[in-house]
């Protein structure tokens, strides 16, 4: 480890001079202790709230691929500027930390890692003891930061989002989806909406409105159906009659002002490259994090979850893991519930909220090869290609730990993460571990219960990846400092028969599950057209079930290896919401039977509880083996192991 750090040191002392493109960092707030004074292994912790400004040239190779950079505005310098909130929370005494900055993406502008990571609630400016949570982050050391980097968010509460220059006069044409979901009923037919860019011309005659039952139903324009402009940025739309609530509207109308959305890969490359390697930026501002005026990180890594997660995978393919000056930004990131998925940032009249599913965003952009961290010819869309590609000709790629939910399996193709578009298996590169948690559904917040769910068949999956994620971020600091490989991959694959064709999963057999290979259909999209046109479909496949719904590859919390329920990350929409679609990102919990005969008596083929546990100590014995098997695999910490042997204790499972 030694020997790694002074490389690095020495790598920073070689870099002196080279100047990251934060021009401006204005601390507008601290608190100091933060958390209401509580205390952690690393001591107490302070908040510093920043507004950053940023400025690159068009003209640098590494901005060359920002989409309409070279139109946007300028200054006197001949540079774009763009500016955004940071909060950084850090040790009070830097000694006490452990020198790594953990930069979590913001996920539409707030922030999820402590509620993935410290079991704590979701606020999005963390102020009392109890915002900590388990204080795991604290403990270890970590120095946190979040910053905004997409460029449409509006910012009132607490949002974190980024100012960026839009470009006037130009004009094209954009798309909007909108699936109502009234699930109280209390909607009319006429229904205001936001559109993402101003209209060019307000009139109706210039624009398309349509509705469609299903994605791949064909488009129509009933009797009623009609909208109004409201302003250039919004409209009404009256609904059709005969369609349900689950219905697809599509509006196709020629925008202007694009914004230059592909600023946020710059935002946060340049942030964090600030935050490594520069003691104060240009106009004198002093970099938050420096010692003595000097850099003071040891290694920096990154977590994004959901939409933020693509963007890390997005920032790696389009090559922002390299500053300015060539030096790296990330040593290591953690892309959590992604799949094969990047996002539709840095394109003209990009829309980064937006991402593909079974029923609704199906054809937008965001989602095309390269699926795969590995180097692949596509034989479908004719391309080479690999989310690593750039950053191996720059010498700049970090660790990786991608880690996905039996959501992305059905709803973010996660299959294309290891296997090519020929429908082969891929091998994945050397610096990248792939883990997949069978049995959770895409994210829930911590403490969050099974509950019905208007518009889905099932009651809701409560269950959260916090204690392997834990692990995985113990492991990722060892692998980047220590060298200490982390534990082998653990997801789906073709070679092991835990990947199958969609009808050839194993669903069948489980009461009240419906299951008849519904999944997010990819294939080669044209883009050129509008609306979007499907071509040929890639190969994707899910992973191979157990008797009780369990994917059989993958990391098997005890939940899953000793079950009271069949958890999944998928459900499927009600009658009046497209019945049948999957229902969005929401699991399914369904509850084993309690005795034989109940069970029997059902038509359930899943062993009920009696015949699983003989008594309430079978059930923690159970709970316990699976729990030590994973802490022994480094794929749980003990004392997550240990409390959750606990809470199998304090059960009344088989009582």
């Amino acid at each position: 480890m030694k020997g790694l750090l002074l490389a690095g040191l020495s790598f920073v002392a070689l870099a002196a001079g080279a100047e990251a493109r934060v021009v401006g960092f204005e601390v507008t707030r601290t608190e100091a202790p933060a958390f209401a004074g509580r205390s952690f292994a690393a001591g107490l912790y302070e908040k510093i709230v920043a507004r950053v400004t940023m400025a690159v040239k068009p003209e640098d190779a590494r901005n060359a691929g920002i989409v309409d950079l070279a139109l946007a505005p300028r200054n006197a310098a001949g540079e774009v500027v763009f500016s955004t909130d940071v909060h950084i929370l850090k040790p009070a005494d830097p000694a006490r930390g452990n020198g790594k900055l953990l930069y979590e993406v913001t996920n539409r502008g707030r922030k999820l890692g402590l509620s993935l990571l410290n079991d704590a609630p979701m606020v999005n400016d963390p102020a009392s003891a109890a915002d900590a949570g388990n204080g795991f982050l604290m403990d270890q050391g970590y120095t946190l930061v979040w910053s905004g980097w997409q460029g449409d968010l509006a910012t009132a509460g607490g949002l974190l989002g980024l100012d960026v220059p839009t470009v006037p006069g130009v004009t094209g044409e954009s798309r909007e989806e909108f699936v109502f979901d009234d699930t109280k009923g209390t909607e009319g037919p006429a229904v205001a909406v936001d559109l993402s860019y101003p209209a060019a011309d307000p009139d109706p005659a210039k624009a398309r409105l349509t509705v469609r039952a299903r994605e791949g139903d064909a488009r129509e324009t009933p009797a009623g159906l009609s909208f109004t402009y409201l302003s250039p940025t919004r409209i009404e739309i009256t609904k059709a009659p005969g369609f349900d609530a689950g219905a697809i509207y599509e509006f196709i109308y020629t925008a202007k002002n694009p914004k230059v959305m592909g600023l946020g890969f710059a935002a946060v490359r340049d942030l964090v490259s600030f935050l490594r390697y520069e003691g104060a930026a240009p106009d004198g501002s002093a970099n938050p994090l420096a010692t003595d005026g000097a850099p003071a990180l040891k290694a920096a890594y990154a977590i994004g979850i959901s939409q933020s997660g693509r963007f890390l995978r997005d920032l790696l393919y389009q090559g922002f893991n390299d500053d300015e000056s060539g030096r790296p930004v990330f040593d290591g990131l953690m892309p959590h519930i992604a799949g094969a998925r990047r996002t539709f940032t840095n394109a003209r009249f990009a829309q980064p909220g937006r991402y593909s599913r079974d029923h609704e965003d199906h054809l937008y952009p965001g989602d095309a090869f390269p699926f795969s961290y590995a180097t692949s010819l596509d034989p479908i869309g004719g391309t080479t290609d690999g989310i690593l590609k750039r950053c191996e000709a720059a010498g700049s790629c970090p660790k990786v730990i991608q880690t996905d939910t039996d959501t992305e399996a059905v709803q973010a193709r996660l299959s294309l993460v290891v296997t090519d578009t020929a429908g082969k298996p891929l091998a994945l590169p050397e610096n990248v571990r792939a883990y997949y948690f069978a049995g959770l559904p895409h994210f829930t917040p911590f403490g969050a219960k099974s509950a019905p769910v208007a518009a889905c068949q099932l009651p809701s999956n409560p269950l959260q990846a916090g204690a392997p994620m834990r692990a995985l971020l113990v492991a990722l600091d060892a692998w980047v400092t220590e060298g200490r490989e982390p534990p082998p991959s653990r997801y789906p694959g073709l070679e092991e028969g835990t990947l199958v064709a969609a009808q050839e999963a194993g669903y069948d057999g489980i009461p009240g599950l419906k299951f008849a290979g519904e999944h997010n259909e990819k294939s080669l999209v044209d883009h050129t057209r509008m609306p979007p046109v499907a071509g040929p479909a890639y190969p994707v496949f899910l992973p191979r079930v157990d008797a009780d719904g369990h994917a059989v590859a993958g990391i098997r919390l005890p939940v899953i290896e000793a079950p009271t329920a069949t958890y999944l990350g998928w459900n499927l929409r009600k009658a009046g919401f497209a019945e049948g679609a999957i229902c969005g990102l929401t699991g399914s919990e369904i509850p084993l039977a309690r005795t034989r005969a109940a069970r029997q008596e059902a038509g359930d083929r899943r062993l009920s509880l009696e015949e699983r546990y003989p008594d309430h100590a079978a059930y923690v014995a159970a709970v316990s083996a699976a729990a030590r098997k994973l802490a022994d695999e480094r794929l749980m910490l003990p004392a997550d192991a240990d409390a959750i042997v606990r809470a199998a204790e304090a059960s009344d499972v088989a009582r």
